[in-house]
């Protein structure tokens, strides 16, 4: 890895007038596609929910929520000739740990504001001064505000490569990761890495699958053929990897052009409307909002494709092999989210130490119940400050 000093800039969010009038207006003229016979999230983001959503979001005030997005830290870095832009709040407690929090897709650092006091300042929240943290919270190139893409090839493992060498460059001999979705992804990397001072990985989800092996079947456990029906329901519903495997950038017109319709592919923060999300539509707008500012939609899509080809060389490759993750690792299923399957994960992860079980919250639990994750966290770093 290239260890040369890395430049940091301060970076403030600055969304111009003309740029929110632009959205006023495009919501104005919002035209819904004619509706599904049924109106209901059968077949994909419903022109009833996007009615009182555009609704929202035209009274959706946007200079409250800059400010408040500008109230932490934000810096920018270049690495491997991209712009990363990331949060940095350090705690007032003397020894923190240092903590990497990696965000979703099609989420941003925005995913984590709710949980960073809970991290930084454990006292406010009931918790002990040890158990603090100094966090460090990228957008991944492609997404939020580290835009535009500067080359291809961006994979979880290059990122995961670029995080390390952010860490380093921010003063951190040792640091641990936290991840959900996409960036649950990133911190396996790392734990595959596993480079000097590596702390270790707490993640939402470990994408493992049956290998195949009828002997890996039986030793499931009820709640993990519930976890294999939550796959095969997931796999029927999620569209959009296949379109942003292939043609990411076709989508991305129409999606960088319509506010409306960046709302609609967003569909996975109301968990395919199977009644389960507890995002409020507002923690919805947000997000979508930062993503149509940054006009984020062409690079958070073509992550997708990277990761697709890098995963098909590897199995193209005479020597590919398992890639075991020896790091020390944890794991948080919440209930309405991906069930990791012990079994699996296990097999792809020799190194788990940590697996709790949450019976509210799902696959944004950063933004459903920050507190629950932050507890967590700190229950898993707590072995190794």
């Amino acid at each position: 890895m290239d260890n040369t000093t890395l430049a940091f800039r301060p970076f403030t969010v600055s969304v111009s007038a003309a740029e929110v009038a632009d959205l006023q207006d495009r919501l104005a003229r919002t035209r819904l596609p004619q509706p599904s016979p049924t109106d209901d999230w059968d077949a994909g983001t419903p022109n009833s929910y996007l009615r009182e959503a555009v609704a929202a979001w035209r009274d959706f005030d946007w200079a409250a929520a800059q400010e408040r997005i500008n109230a932490v830290p934000h810096f920018t870095a270049e690495i491997d000739g991209q712009t990363i832009h990331f949060l940095h709040v350090r705690s007032a407690h003397e020894g923190a740990t240092p903590l990497l929090l990696a965000h979703t897709y099609p989420g941003s650092s925005i995913d984590y504001l709710d949980l960073i006091d809970h991290l930084v300042d454990p006292v406010a929240h009931g918790g002990r001064a040890e158990d603090a943290f100094d966090v460090v919270i990228p957008d991944a190139p492609g997404f939020g505000f580290s835009q535009p893409l500067a080359s291809p090839g961006w994979t979880v493992g290059k990122v995961a490569e670029a995080y390390d060498r952010l860490m380093r460059g921010l003063g951190y001999d040792n640091y641990g990761i936290h991840g959900s979705d996409n960036g649950a992804m990133v911190a396996r990397e790392l734990g595959l890495l596993n480079p000097a001072g590596f702390l270790g990985l707490h993640v939402l989800q470990l994408f493992s699958f049956p290998s195949g092996d009828p002997a890996e079947f039986e030793k499931l456990e009820p709640a993990d053929y519930a976890g294999l029906e939550h796959m095969r329901w997931f796999q029927s519903v999620g569209g959009y990897n296949t379109m942003n495997s292939s043609r990411p950038q076709t989508v991305s017109v129409g999606i960088s052009d319509s506010p409306v319709g960046l709302l609609a592919y967003s569909e996975l923060f109301n968990s395919f409307g199977n009644g389960t999300s507890l995002v409020p539509l507002e923690k919805i707008l947000l997000e979508v909002s930062v993503n149509w500012f940054a006009n984020a939609a062409s690079g958070m899509n073509r992550s997708y494709l990277e990761n697709a080809r890098a995963d098909a060389a590897a199995e193209a490759a005479e020597d590919a092999g398992p890639r075991i993750n020896a790091a020390r690792t944890g794991v948080a299923v919440f209930a309405d989210d991906f069930q990791t399957i012990r079994v699996f994960a296990e097999r792809d992860n020799e190194n788990i130490v940590h697996w709790s079980r949450f019976d509210e919250g799902g696959h944004f639990a950063a933004l459903e119940r920050p507190d629950l994750l932050a507890d967590d966290i700190r229950a898993f770093f707590a072995d190794v400050r």
